[in-house]
């Protein structure tokens, strides 16, 4: 049989894991965001980039999850990783870089507050935030492809860091 939203029984936590978009437009990426944020369990989604809103084309994609889902709209990016690595969070973007390390490769803990930032849909992570970054990971590819998807790539690093927090 099936199970449905209902009748499962995945333990509910949350993981010290903040999400940071930098200047992620894209509604129905956002709405996706919204719903990954919930589905791991994620402390809060910080949605930074002007004019940015939760209009009818993300809430569609969101199922809901934006009503569940611990949010913030801010328009500076570079504020929010600031005041979150001031308070002791690690910074770590995901982003394909000349010194970005496979994701597989760090090692997740849960003694320092992760950030994780993850970049525009069409020119990636911001060079600022990538030089405030204690680290910046990226996910190998195997095809002729030299991206993914940003709503893809949050899903893959969001279950690995989970993964290893448990």
């Amino acid at each position: 049989m099936q199970l449905t939203h209902y009748n499962t029984n995945f333990p509910k936590r949350t993981f010290p894991i903040i999400l940071v978009c930098d200047n992620v437009t894209n509604a129905p990426n956002l709405g996706s965001l919204f719903r990954i944020a919930d589905a791991f369990g994620i402390e809060k989604l910080f949605l930074c980039g002007e004019n940015i809103s939760i209009g009818r084309k993300l809430t569609k994609t969101s199922r809901a999850t934006e009503k569940v889902v611990n949010f913030e709209i801010c328009e500076d990016v570079s504020k929010v990783v600031t005041e979150l690595k001031t308070k002791g969070h690690q910074i770590i973007s995901l982003e394909i870089t000349s010194t970005s390390q496979p994701i597989h490769k760090l090692k997740f803990t849960s003694e320092k507050p992760i950030v994780l930032v993850i970049g525009d849909e069409n020119f990636g992570v911001s060079e600022t935030i990538l030089n405030d970054s204690d680290a910046i990971i990226h996910i190998d590819m195997y095809g002729q492809n030299s991206s993914m998807n940003v709503v893809q790539a949050t899903n893959i690093a969001l279950y690995e860091m989970t993964k290893q927090l448990l």
